[in-house]
């Protein structure tokens, strides 16, 4: 029986994949959690997209702290979520970006990912640029020791479930989100350490995929992980201008160099 058959965690029936072995700089960021009352957050997100030096950008999920559908774009009450997509629509124009969805933005669809000029990839995607592929995820499907929260993920991501919420009003989804956080806020309270991925179902895959390296967000753990041999995972940081220390950080993969983590300066006037 192959590692496919026994997977731990279902890989998708289609797998984004990715050839990019033309790109000298590639760069990733995760757990932004954009939001219109964190101007300080926003502030250092602008910039690094001004100073960003790099032949492709993937950003892997938990773009926005929360997106409630695109048909927020209508709504004029929406300013800060049409400038986000603005800026990247920009950015755009000089190099390809990828976007996977995350947990709080998996309403995140075709409408806005065009408005961003941004390139819809699966979870996980399979990256080839260097000697040997890549896996990108956004990295809450791993976590399967939070099986709270494998539950409702679960139910939440389900066709049916989508097709309801975007069916719904806007004002409903505002209420839902808001119930989901406190709930979420509650579980963390509660939790004796913070979830993080099963490095088994990691290792599955990287075999199932032929790839040796797992980058991923959303358990705001930032760390290289050495596994198995030869597998690898490099975990990506959230994004908090406001925090002590900040934290505010991209990983930058660069031919010859390998990855490198990018410390960004916060923002003096946000």
């Amino acid at each position: 029986m192959s590692d496919a058959d026994v997977l731990a965690v279902p890989l998708p029936a289609t797998l984004t994949t990715l050839d990019l072995r033309d790109c000298k700089r590639i760069a990733f960021f995760s757990d932004v959690h954009l939001r219109a009352d964190d101007p300080a957050t926003f502030r250092a997100w602008a910039d690094h997209l001004q100073t960003l030096n790099a032949d492709a950008l993937f950003i892997l999920g938990d773009l926005f702290d929360v997106w409630l559908g695109d048909d927020i774009l209508q709504h004029p009450p929406a300013v800060f979520e049409r400038d986000c997509l603005a800026r990247l629509q920009s950015l755009s124009q000089t190099l390809p970006i990828y976007w996977l969805v995350g947990n709080r933005d998996f309403l995140l669809d075709s409408t806005a990912c065009e408005a961003a000029g941004m390139t819809a990839i699966s979870d996980p995607c399979i990256v080839q640029a260097d000697s040997q592929p890549w896996l990108l995820s956004h990295g809450d499907a791993l976590c399967l020791s939070d099986t709270a929260y494998q539950a409702y993920r679960q139910t939440i991501r389900s066709a049916q479930s989508l097709v309801q919420l975007k069916a719904s009003s806007l004002q409903d989804r505002m209420q839902l989100a808001k119930t989901l956080k406190a709930q979420s806020l509650a579980n963390k309270s509660m939790m004796e350490n913070w979830a993080d991925v099963d490095e088994v179902a990691c290792v599955q895959w990287l075999k199932a995929c032929g790839a040796s390296v797992l980058i991923h967000g959303h358990t705001h753990m930032p760390q290289d992980h050495r596994m198995q041999q030869p597998f690898e995972r490099i975990v990506l940081s959230d994004w908090e201008a406001m925090a002590s220390p900040p934290r505010l950080e991209s990983l930058v993969w660069q031919r010859g160099s390998g990855f490198l983590r990018q410390a960004l300066p916060a923002p003096v006037n946000a």
